[in-house]
């Protein structure tokens, strides 16, 4: 018996699983993988869902800290003063320049000084750790042309800059050319290029009312104006969008868009300029030009002025600048024919020649309105 087979089944092969000659078999160590992978990914979002949990709970604690370093705050503590926060961030500055650069507007420039009282006060209570929240800084400006809503829009993108409400404080000028394409898909990437070139600072889409058609419901503005207000929207701690144009206009515009309308916390109203704040516009441009301008001339440009009124196509500074610009052409005129023509005083002419307008310059303009014919009038 000791030689006798010990394989109670004989000599027969082994009954080991060997893996078979099924095709499927292979799909086994797949499945492995698989569910190996499946727990990686499991513990994984455990992990981040613990994280989150984490970060929640810090923030509680810092919340609660902040709410008792709040309760324990003295009312007395110091905060500084007003003053020094308006001189050391360049606000009153900005301020400043908005009073040297712009005529009359006593109600524009006390709404300009009552946002940046609020963006300082802010930054004040931000200081001392009080919850703040970016304001509604998106405006309409509303009036006739040459009234001082682009001055007004880069004197605000400097004091938003100053105060870190805008990374740049720059004002980029849109109009609906700029905004609103000729074709299906043109419209979306050309309003998109402008908002990137005015993010951190201020876009000043004027007389935004030409974005919508109400008698083309396939109007290609519609989209620009779907794409302004999602970025009014979600992105207002980065960009300001100021819309401008006459008022009666943009009241019906607002009418039609009213999403527009409920995003814009800063309405500004520009009124129409006086003809005596047009005469101190003009002096303000000649000393920026550094030009004399007679005493006697101001009573010419004046009544230039007031004539000029009564004619279509007024605008306000622009007006005045442009008749500017033909005085120092009519009294370069004047100085050249009297040096280089009849060559007085052996040709040569001194400083005050080349820096004085007098009111012969702007006689020449108000005789144009005078007496020439009346279609030319407008020109004049």
């Amino acid at each position: 018996m000791g030689g006798a087979n010990q394989n109670p089944f004989g000599n027969a092969v082994s009954l080991q699983y060997t893996g078979g000659s099924d095709v499927n078999n292979k799909n086994y160590g797949k499945l492995a993988e698989k569910l190996n992978e499946a727990d990686i990914e499991r513990r994984k979002i455990q992990d981040e869902a613990d994280r989150r949990e984490r970060a929640a709970e810090i923030r509680r604690e810092e919340r609660q800290a902040k709410i008792a370093y709040m309760q324990q705050m003295p009312d007395h503590q110091p905060a500084g003063t007003v003053d020094e926060f308006m001189f050391k961030e360049g606000v009153q500055d900005q301020l400043d320049k908005l009073d040297n650069d712009l005529v009359g507007l006593v109600a524009v420039k006390q709404r300009v000084k009552e946002i940046a009282a609020l963006l300082v006060l802010d930054k004040m209570r931000r200081k001392l750790g009080f919850e703040t929240s970016v304001p509604s800084l998106h405006m309409s400006f509303t009036g006739a042309p040459g009234t001082g809503k682009t001055t007004v829009a880069v004197r605000m993108g400097q004091i938003l800059a100053k105060m870190g409400y805008a990374r740049r404080g720059h004002v980029v000028l849109a109009t609906r050319d700029d905004l609103v394409g000729q074709y299906v898909g043109h419209t979306a990437p050309k309003t998109k290029e402008m908002v990137k070139k005015a993010m951190g600072g201020v876009l000043l889409v004027d007389e935004a009312y030409y974005l919508y058609n109400a008698a083309n419901d396939r109007d290609y503005g519609q989209e620009s104006i779907e794409i302004l207000l999602n970025v009014m929207e979600n992105n207002q701690d980065d960009l300001v969008v100021a819309v401008a144009g006459y008022k009666d206009r943009m009241d019906k515009f607002f009418s039609y868009i009213p999403g527009m309308m409920s995003r814009i916390g800063n309405h500004i109203d520009f009124p129409n300029y006086s003809a005596d704040e047009l005469v101190k516009i003009a002096a303000v441009m000649s000393r920026d030009l550094e030009y004399d301008i007679d005493e006697a001339a101001y009573a010419t440009f004046k009544r230039y002025i007031e004539e000029r009124m009564k004619l279509p196509y007024f605008s306000n500074a622009r007006t005045v600048r442009n008749a500017m610009d033909r005085a120092r052409m009519n009294s370069a005129i004047r100085t050249f024919e009297k040096y280089a023509i009849r060559g007085e005083n052996g040709g040569f002419c001194s400083v005050a020649d080349l820096k004085n307008i007098d009111a012969a310059d702007f006689q020449i303009l108000l005789d144009d309105i005078l007496f020439a014919d009346s279609t030319k009038r407008i020109f004049a």
